[in-house]
C-alpha cells in the first residue's frame, strides 16, 4: 500500500508543480494533497504541525494569487475602478476561456476600468500602465505558486 501512496504522492507533486504554470490547475492545492498522501504512510516520520503549516502555506497562497492581480494594478496607480475589473475580468476569463482568459481577462479588465472612470485624460495610453500592473500580479502569483509547490515536491521526496 505504501507504494501506491508514495507514487500517487509523486503524480500529485508534479501536478501541482504544472498547475502553478497552468491557470485550470490548482497547483499547490494538488501539491498538498501529496504531502497529505505522504503523511498517512506506514513509516509516519511526518508530523501534524508541518502539514499544518504547509496547509496554512497553501491556503494563503491560492487566496493571493487572485487578490496579487488586482493589488499590482492599484500599486501601478490604478484607480479604484482599474483594481476591481482587474478582478472581475479574471474571474470571468477562467470561467469563460480557460487557461489564457484569467491572464487576459485581467489584463482587459485593468484596461477598460481604468478608461472608463479613471479622471485621467491619458486615454488609452494613460491605461496601459495599470492593465500592465495587473500582467505583472499574475506573473508574482505565478512566482508564489511555483515556489510553494517546487517546496512541496522537494519535501515530496524527502519523505519518500
Amino acid at each position: 500500500m505504501d507504494i501506491v501512496i508514495q507514487v500517487s504522492a509523486v503524480i500529485l507533486g508534479i501536478l501541482g508543480l504544472i498547475g502553478s504554470i497552468v491557470p485550470v490547475l490548482p497547483g499547490p492545492p494538488l501539491s498538498f494533497l501529496g504531502l497529505i498522501l505522504l503523511f498517512f504512510k506506514s513509516d509516519g516520520t511526518m508530523k501534524w504541525s508541518f502539514l499544518l503549516l504547509w496547509g496554512i502555506i497553501t491556503v494563503v497562497v491560492t487566496v493571493l494569487d487572485y487578490l496579487v492581480p488586482a493589488y499590482f494594478t492599484k500599486l501601478t496607480g490604478g484607480s479604484r475602478a482599474a483594481t476591481r475589473f482587474a478582478l472581475a475580468g479574471m474571474l470571468l476569463g477562467i470561467v469563460f476561456f480557460p487557461p489564457w482568459g484569467m491572464i487576459a481577462g485581467a489584463f482587459l479588465g485593468a484596461l477598460s476600468g481604468e478608461m472608463l472612470y479613471s479622471r485621467r485624460n491619458g486615454g488609452l495610453s494613460g491605461s496601459l500602465w495599470p492593465a500592465f500592473g495587473s500582467f505583472l500580479g499574475f506573473l508574482f502569483g505565478t512566482g508564489m505558486k511555483l515556489v510553494s509547490s517546487g517546496i512541496m515536491i522537494y519535501y515530496i521526496i524527502r519523505y519518500l
